[in-house]
């Protein structure tokens, strides 16, 4: 086994803020600390996929001249689709391109794969990785905070500080026409970004996807603020909450695709019958996404890059960084790719709601 000369870094799944920031502190580690070469992989695993492959070498005079620290996004591109185990091909067939991602790696000589994604991602990427005996070390980031064994991943914090400032610029609005003000928000499978900020934001409604809800639930909350001389009322949904029929809420898009999305104005027309209020919905979508990563994320993101290039550096692949206890562990790919790690229905932030007087649905027994 040879010294560690050369690795990859790429990013998979869908954008966040502090993704560069990740990027930026890798690059560091391994060029700065180890003297080694890092190869960048464009469009997460398309990069290693196509012919010519795609790649772009990572130095420290890219970060000095840009400021990826703060910038939002990903400056290596990522995807969201294209499974290389079942690839849709242009003439509609599906084929197993696995052994090209393999084919890649090996092909850029690389020691190493720093995979950033979400738990989809670090599910894809391992069973790739294994299939090639890639050395792979996982980074989290997500959006909705759902990836198992670590309390925080990179993008949340951003995420939920987008979501508390538009509550904050809604509740003026909410105030001054005495509406009930609608906030859908992203979170498919769990309701992280929701609770978070709803708490923070002041809302008396907040509905997650882990919990049954009622209208009558919904509209006893609102009489109770409208008994209490307010004449407003403020609603966080996850676009992942279902209809009280239980059926997903979801839009088309081109290309054949279906996302989650209408969850807010099917809730939007039941509550102002059910109320006799006047109610009116924003749907925050991608904004959430985008913009410039919280100091919480470009933490997380340093760190978390630091220890990643470290465990490659030791040789311990097949493991993901993580946040627990106020500091940076690591932890098996094995307890990561388990599916999405959800709210406890007597979880301390649904009680601490709860002991505010927010309706977040049904309770179910303990």
């Amino acid at each position: 086994m040879g010294d560690i000369r050369r690795i990859g870094v790429l990013t998979s799944g869908g954008d966040c803020a502090g993704l560069n920031a990740v990027i930026r502190a890798v690059t560091h580690r391994a060029v700065g600390s180890y003297g080694w070469k890092v190869l960048g992989i464009l469009d997460g695993t398309l990069g290693l996929m196509d012919r010519p492959l795609r790649y772009t070498e990572m130095d420290l005079d890219l970060f000095s001249g840009r400021d990826l620290l703060r910038a939002g996004g990903t400056v290596l591109g990522t995807v969201n689709k294209g499974d290389p185990f079942a690839f849709p091909m242009p003439d509609g067939k599906v084929v197993d391109r696995s052994l090209d991602f393999v084919d890649g790696f090996h092909r850029l000589e690389l020691d190493g794969l720093v995979v950033i994604g979400g738990d989809g991602s670090m599910r894809i990427l391992k069973q790739l990785c294994d299939k090639g005996s890639i050395g792979m070390v996982g980074v989290p980031k997500t959006i909705d905070n759902d990836v198992e064994a670590t309390e925080y991943a990179v993008g949340f914090s951003t995420a939920v500080n987008v979501v508390t400032e538009a509550l904050d610029r809604l509740q003026a609005t909410a105030a001054s026409h005495h509406r009930v003000m609608i906030l859908e928000v992203m979170g498919r499978d769990a309701g992280h970004i929701a609770v978070n900020a709803g708490i923070a934001g002041g809302a008396d409604v907040i509905l997650v996807p882990e919990l049954p809800y009622s209208l009558e639930g919904i509209a006893q909350r609102i009489r109770k603020v409208q008994a209490e001389g307010r004449s407003h009322a403020l609603i966080v949904v996850a676009e992942g909450v279902k209809t009280l029929g239980g059926e997903a809420a979801t839009v088309s898009h081109s290309g054949g695709q279906t996302r989650y999305g209408g969850i807010g104005a099917y809730l939007s027309e039941r509550i102002a019958e059910a109320t006799g209020t006047e109610t009116r919905v924003t749907i925050l979508g991608h904004v959430q996404r985008g913009g410039v990563p919280s100091m919480r994320d470009r933490l997380l993101a340093s760190a978390f890059g630091v220890h990643a290039v470290d465990l490659i550096a030791q040789r311990r692949f097949g493991r993901m960084v993580a946040w627990q206890n106020r500091g940076v562990i690591d932890v098996p790919l094995e307890e990561v790719c388990v599916g999405p790690r959800c709210l406890e229905p007597h979880g301390p932030l649904l009680n601490a709601a709860r002991g505010l007087g927010i309706y977040v649905g049904e309770v179910p027994p303990a």
